[in-house]
């Protein structure tokens, strides 16, 4: 008896050094697991520049008496509205653009992607965890001889299992992955202000070239009546016999030819409202009866320059080519950790009986515990290429990045020199119109009066039409600058109600990414 017990407690303190051990090594695995191989991600230093122009900016832009001729003011380092197209002062404008941000299906596409990514990373994160599966069984045997003689015995065995099992992340591989997912969440979700940033400025456009389409419009229709006054005064005069025959036909085919020009702007009316109609997420033929005139549009005076050191933390492009720089960066670490060994921790909890009452009986549940640790010993090369090739998508994303930004100081620099020039431009455009009409006005007396021939009355005729389409155009891409001016500087995302989601994020490293940061004005 004293033996039996011996044997007994010598094989209870065998399972205890082997618990131990186990323990242990459990220990140390987790204990290794606070290191993470491959880079930490760090935030691209912003260009080393500190305007957009060659020279310094102009305090105001030229002004000009004619509705969009007003002086614009630029406001170094002032801070974007989040709905900046309220300052054409428009309610139609303003109700568009909420309508399309809320029902054009590109922004429901890139929301459905933000989703997914987040998804995802919610998946990879699960592999941080032990998993825990259980099992039951039940089972109905008879048995009896084999000679057949006899009585069979019928039985039952019922039979329950838990199993855990735990891949310990001791280099990092699945944090960096972690990390990967999360800076793939950040790409989609700028990518959403992306796409709400370049759809409200579509919108805004779209708006201003109807305008500027109905305004062509009406001046061809003035210059059409005002054409054919002048073919009905021909044509008594040749009655008189004043002019001759060819003065006639030439002014009929100068009618003619102005007639022809109206249609091919009536049809990019038309596409203009198709393509406005698909922005709001209706069809062409739901387009309503919303349209726009440029009188009833007011250009912004002040005109918001943000600091170049900002540009980078405001432009939604330039966010998530970072954002896809940061996954680079992250996949490395990846590839990296595929190198090391890889280590499992299991254990199982388990009870079989006979009858299903002792199924949970302490002296019929058995446990295990084990560890384990693998290594690939030959693969030709293919995880050093691997990390090689991870290494080689990261400086790709960094050459990207690069060129992102270098595009993004271009559209600023673009937009602030058509302001400037456009607005001479116009200002030079109405001197011309208004010279033209006084010189198209003398010109028709002096033919009544018989001072000049109908040649000279033509070329004054002419450079009037031409003059009066120009500055109509004019008008228009004064607002069309404005327009592109906010949408280079990124179009105050961070400050619109409610606030963009996540303006700051933390991955699952210790790098933390802040999209806002100090703006002065």
């Amino acid at each position: 008896m004293m033996r039996t017990f011996e044997h007994s407690r010598g094989r209870t303190a065998r399972r205890g050094r082997t618990a131990r051990s186990l323990a242990l090594l459990g220990c140390s695995i987790l204990a290794l697991s606070a290191c993470q191989v491959g880079p930490n991600f760090q935030r691209p230093v912003g260009p080393a520049t500190s305007r957009y122009t060659p020279g310094a900016l102009p305090k105001q832009t030229a002004s000009a008496a004619i509705p969009g001729g007003e002086a614009q003011t630029f406001r170094t380092g002032a801070d974007i509205p989040g709905e900046w197209w309220r300052l054409f002062h428009n309610k139609e404008l303003n109700g568009l653009v909420a309508e399309a941000l809320r029902a054009n299906p590109d922004v429901a596409a890139a929301q459905a992607a933000l989703r997914q990514a987040q998804e995802t990373v919610l998946a990879d994160r699960g592999a941080l965890f032990p998993t825990l599966s259980g099992s039951a069984s039940a089972q109905r045997s008879r048995s009896g001889n084999s000679s057949g003689e006899g009585k069979n015995s019928v039985y039952s065995l019922y039979g329950t299992s838990l199993d855990v099992s735990y891949n310990p992340d001791v280099f990092g591989g699945t944090r960096r992955q972690v990390e990967a997912a999360s800076a793939e969440a950040d790409y989609q979700r700028f990518q959403i202000e992306a796409t709400n940033l370049t759809l409200s400025a579509n919108v805004v456009t779209a708006a201003i070239n109807e305008a500027s389409l109905r305004a062509q419009i009406a001046a061809t229709q003035d210059i059409i009546k005002l054409e054919q006054q002048q073919l009905d005064l021909l044509r008594q005069q040749l009655t008189l016999g004043s002019v001759a025959e060819s003065d006639v036909l030439t002014q009929q085919a100068t009618l003619t030819q102005t007639q022809a020009s109206l249609p091919n702007l009536q049809k990019q009316l038309a596409q203009q409202r198709n393509q406005l109609a698909v922005y709001l997420g209706r069809m062409p033929a739901d387009i309503g009866s919303e349209s726009f005139q440029l009188s009833a549009l007011r250009l912004p005076k002040d005109l918001p320059v943000s600091l170049p050191s900002n540009l980078i933390r405001q432009r939604p492009d330039v966010l998530a080519s970072e954002a896809q720089l940061h996954q680079a960066s992250a996949n490395i670490g990846v590839q990296t950790a595929n190198l090391f060994p890889q280590f499992t921790l299991t254990g199982n909890v388990g009870s079989s009986v006979l009858d299903i009452g002792k199924l949970f009986n302490p002296a019929s549940i058995a446990a295990s515990a084990a560890a384990g640790v693998s290594q690939t010993i030959f693969d030709a090369g293919t995880r050093v290429h691997n990390k090689r090739a991870a290494e080689a998508a990261y400086d790709q994303s960094l050459a990207q990045y690069r060129s992102v930004v270098l595009s993004a100081f271009q559209d600023v620099a673009d937009a602030l020199h058509a302001l400037q020039f456009d607005a001479q431009t116009l200002k030079a455009d109405l001197a011309a119109e208004q010279a033209a009409t006084r010189s198209f006005a003398l010109a028709r007396e002096q033919f009544r009066a018989g001072a000049i021939d109908y040649s000279s009355l033509l070329d004054a005729q002419r450079t009037y039409q031409q003059s009066h389409i120009t500055l109509v155009g004019a008008q228009a891409t004064r607002f069309a600058d404005t327009a592109a001016l906010f949408q280079a500087l990124g179009g105050g995302w961070w400050n619109r109600v409610p606030a963009a989601p996540a303006a700051t994020f933390t991955t699952t490293t210790t790098t933390t990414t802040t999209v806002r940061s100090d703006r002065a004005g």
